[in-house]
């Protein structure tokens, strides 16, 4: 892990939450400690914790009083989920993030990093986009409401420093792929949807396959793993593709042999999307895993735990 996170590895026996830890970044950063060498890792399932309730999420943090919070859990989806359940993505990400991190600081939590998204900048933010892009003009209004709980975690962060001197901080991650990805054929994003669409597609012997607007927009998607191991800041891995070229390059990987149509009825969303990831730059980070050789490997944890 990167900078911000140096205080976790100087203590391997220290209590560590990881909340989310069965979603895509969650179980990335999890995989990421337990190769380190933590022993001390609390996780919950849904089942066993809804982070939704605040009488539980007290209970629980009376109980355990981790040293350090990583707050993944979270709603998420695409543009068409975030459309249908505008309700559901700004209470339920609200709640979880404000059970949280309130709970952790009165319990004695040291530490807490809590991971936000590219979505909370406006939409037509100077690329690549800064930190300081934060509220300067209007988010992109597919998916707003999610954005909006996402900057309410983060100035919530921001206030808990300020008025208590408490040590929680927030990560940027770019649009992120990999491992435990949500793969729902409405409700997942752009590149976890392309790749279902596409198998679905080859194994039924699909002439074609349709994808929602003109491929123009351009984005950087960055592997959850190497995310896991730079939670700091603005995490990007500075390079883009059009949605066109991500959508050819899934076919490839996929095998799928039909053709490509464009549903210009449909949306795009923002028309561009790079981070500035300079300051984890500047540390020396940067990301490892390819986009190619990311699709390849997410590709083959797909076909052995969701389509099988």
């Amino acid at each position: 892990m990167g900078t911000s996170a140096r205080s976790f590895l100087s203590n391997k026996s220290a209590k560590i939450f990881v909340a989310g830890h069965r979603g895509l970044v969650g179980s990335a950063v999890h995989r990421k400690l337990l190769s380190l060498g933590f022993g001390n890792i609390v996780v919950r399932s849904h089942k066993e914790l809804d982070l939704t309730r605040q009488a539980d999420v007290e209970a629980f943090f009376a109980l355990e009083r981790p040293r350090y919070v990583v707050l993944a859990a979270a709603k998420v989806g695409g543009i068409h989920a975030n459309s249908t359940y505008p309700a559901d993505f700004i209470a339920v990400n609200l709640q979880i993030q404000t059970n949280i991190i309130d709970a952790a600081y009165r319990h004695g939590t040291e530490k807490l990093i809590f991971l936000g998204s590219s979505c909370i900048y406006p939409k037509f933010a100077p690329q690549p986009i800064t930190e300081d892009s934060l509220l300067t003009s209007p988010l992109e209004p597919t998916n707003e409401w999610y954005a909006v709980a996402k900057i309410a975690g983060i100035k919530m962060c921001q206030a808990y420093r300020l008025q208590y001197g408490w040590d929680a901080i927030s990560a940027m991650p770019t649009n992120l792929y990999g491992f435990h990805d949500n793969f729902h054929p409405e409700n997942s994003h752009v590149l976890p949807g392309l790749l279902r669409r596409f198998h679905e597609a080859k194994v039924s012997g699909a002439k074609e396959v349709v994808v929602w607007g003109t491929g123009s927009p351009l984005r950087e998607f960055l592997n959850v793993d190497d995310l896991a191991d730079a939670v700091h800041v603005n995490v990007g891995s500075g390079k883009e593709v059009t949605i066109k070229e991500l959508a050819e390059l899934i076919k490839e990987v996929v095998g799928f042999e039909g053709g490509l149509v464009w549903d210009r009825t449909k949306p795009d969303g923002t028309p561009r999307k790079l981070m500035d990831s300079s300051k984890l730059a500047d540390l020396g980070w940067s990301p490892k895993i390819s986009l190619r050789e990311g699709l390849e490997a997410t590709y083959k944890w797909y076909l052995e735990n969701v389509a099988a």
